[in-house]
């Protein structure tokens, strides 16, 4: 049977892109989405293009883990133990200005970003225990780091996975399962393509190396961590922002 990952958020942008490639290289590939729809048609384009099993659920941030209990007794029932875990799906907290934001859109970040990927992190372990052996992935962010404007919650919370990731390396390492994370910087999302939030002209676009990262970069990265490129890597971050986090500040070039 053939190895199987989880992905969240991974029916548009940087998630589809990761799902691909995890089906490229023959996975099962299972695809959790706040839209059960939206899960189901990403899961039906996978199979159609690369002619592998995959799966939609609806994974939203309820908080409760018979929910997400749920989805992965469904897995095993499928006869699956997960191999992998992606967590890409976020609460982006864009436009959280902190004098003013609400204190419940600012939790609302962390509980998505950090609560939510705790429990589904628990629940893959328990299959990647009785498999002995497997890997979670966070999609983390170089902001972890290097904090943007009026996203308080947001930086906060990538920070807090970092120190989550670290702990659950430690925790799930006598099992063998790694745990490791991504940190893209500015990637070409639909977001960035309709110059949300002004994205194109942000600084964070002008890297040492002239270019940002693509969904295949991001991609590439996550596979890493989560194939068998990494079997001795875990607790390990990876930065993906074309050299952004190591300019103290960004050349931008004359008009």
């Amino acid at each position: 049977m053939n190895k199987s990952v989880f992905i969240t958020g991974a029916v548009v942008n940087t998630g589809f892109g990761i799902a691909k490639k995890f089906a490229k290289e023959g996975y099962t590939v299972f695809i959790g989405s706040r839209e059960l729809a939206g899960a189901q048609e990403a899961a039906r384009k996978i199979t159609e293009e690369f002619g592998v099993y995959a799966k939609g659920y609806k994974a939203e941030a309820t908080f409760d883990e018979a929910e997400v209990k749920a989805i992965f007794d469904d897995i095993r029932a499928q006869g699956y133990l997960l191999d992998c875990l992606v967590l890409n799906a976020a609460n982006l907290g864009i436009r959280q200005e902190f004098l003013t934001v609400d204190i419940k859109d600012f939790m609302d970040v962390i509980n998505v970003n950090m609560g939510w990927n705790f429990l589904l992190i628990r629940q893959a372990a328990q299959h990647m225990i009785e498999k002995k052996g497997g890997n979670v992935v966070f999609v983390n962010s170089n902001t972890a780091y290097r904090a943007i404007p009026d996203r308080i919650a947001y930086c906060a919370s990538k920070a807090g996975a970092l120190g989550m990731m670290r702990a659950l390396a430690l925790d799930l390492g006598k099992y063998n399962i790694r745990v490791n994370a991504v940190l893209p910087g500015m990637i070409k999302t639909d977001r960035w393509e309709s110059n949300y939030n002004d994205c194109k002209n942000a600084p964070s676009n002008f890297t040492p190396i002239g270019d940002i990262a693509d969904f295949e970069d991001i991609a590439n990265a996550v596979y890493y961590f989560g194939g068998d490129g990494a079997k001795n890597t875990t607790g390990a971050e990876l930065r993906v922002d074309g050299g952004n986090t190591i300019q103290l500040y960004p050349i931008i070039p004359e008009k």
